[in-house]
């Protein structure tokens, strides 16, 4: 947990920082499978449904990857002590229905790690689409809203996947940007401003709080556990709390603060943007690395509807970690556990 206030803010794990011209290379962060690699997935994807099409039965004993396992070990360590995103290409989405697309994804997310809930329905297999929500509404979540682009932020789990099924008619085009470059420069130039968010802060639950809780809860931004970076960044959330009459008041630091973040976020100096393709999975360290997107259009009518697929993991490269940081299998979210089968 951190130590808080007498608290001085120090630079963290180094090695995991980058500019947007240090990644400025896409053969630096794809990883393209092999035919060998595509055949036995197949072959995985098959013996999985041959066990169950219930995906919750289906873990890395029941996917067994062979030659595919090492290198998505590998991997794994490169997301939590390296660059922490990685875009792995290849899945024949042009010969895979949904169901195999999603049975080939969720096989490969149990190699990295433990699946996580996501939202109130207990998704741990969750779909990416334009839900038609207003960006208003104090129940919307960014992956129900298409029409509007997506700030920089992380979201509650050690590792957060995405796969595309389908894009849209234009747009949609995915961003990340090193969060620990940003903490970093932030502990170096203001450190009074990292080390208010270093302090608790308030998070807007989005309306899906237990029932009879608060519909806010805190939460550092920055939390330093050894000599690890955790960051729980969604600035709109964290101004959403605000809402609540019950729930403590931002500081005018906490504000410059989150401001500084998302101005430096959405400078371009410490960010990449990559455009998915059909079968595309972008895995990402969520305390390292924030990730958004610009808006995106469908055309419903012509079949061109942007549809992801969204995995939470919990990486075993992380054997120590906050305890705000754990997966919430025990939550109210986890008691409903199940994967969506929507189609966009």
């Amino acid at each position: 947990m951190n130590d808080i206030a007498p608290f001085a803010p120090k630079v963290l794990e180094t090695a995991c920082e980058w500019t947007a011209r240090d990644v400025a290379d896409p053969t630096q962060w794809t990883e393209h499978l092999s035919a060998t690699e595509l055949d036995e997935l197949e072959t995985a994807v098959a013996h999985a449904f041959g066990l169950s099409d219930d995906f919750l039965q289906i873990g890395k004993a029941e996917f067994p990857l062979p030659t595919l396992a090492p290198r998505l070990k590998a991997i794994e360590r490169e997301l939590m002590d390296g660059r922490g995103f990685v875009l792995i290409r290849g899945l024949p989405r042009e010969r895979w229905s949904n169901d195999e697309m999603s049975m080939a994804y969720w096989g490969i997310g149990a190699h990295l790690g433990r699946p996580w809930p996501q939202n109130a329905k207990g998704h741990l297999l969750g779909d990416v689409t334009d839900h038609g929500k207003a960006p208003g509404d104090p129940t919307s979540r960014g992956n129900e809203i298409g029409l509007v682009g997506l700030g920089f932020h992380c979201d509650g789990s050690d590792l957060v996947g995405l796969m595309c099924l389908q894009t849209g008619v234009s747009g949609g085009l995915s961003a990340v940007c090193n969060s620990v470059a940003l903490h970093n420069r932030l502990v170096r130039e203001r450190p009074d401003l990292a080390a208010e968010l270093y302090k608790p802060q308030p998070f807007d639950y989005r309306g899906e709080q237990a029932p009879g809780k608060p519909g806010w809860y805190l939460m550092p931004v920055f939390t330093r556990h050894g000599d690890r970076l955790f960051i729980r960044l969604i600035r709109p959330y964290i101004l959403a709390s605000q809402r609540h009459p019950d729930a403590p008041r931002l500081t005018d630091t906490a504000i410059e603060a989150l401001t500084w973040m998302q101005d430096q976020a959405e400078g371009g100096a410490y960010s990449v943007i990559m455009d998915f393709q059909p079968g595309d999975m972008q895995f990402i360290n969520n305390y390292h690395v924030l990730h958004g997107r610009s808006p995106y259009v469908d055309d419903r009518a012509a079949g061109k509807v942007r549809h992801l697929k969204r995995l939470w993991l919990e990486t075993e490269v992380v054997a120590d970690r906050p305890a705000h940081f754990t997966n919430r299998m025990g939550s109210h979210w986890a008691r409903k556990a199940s994967i969506s089968r929507m189609d966009a």
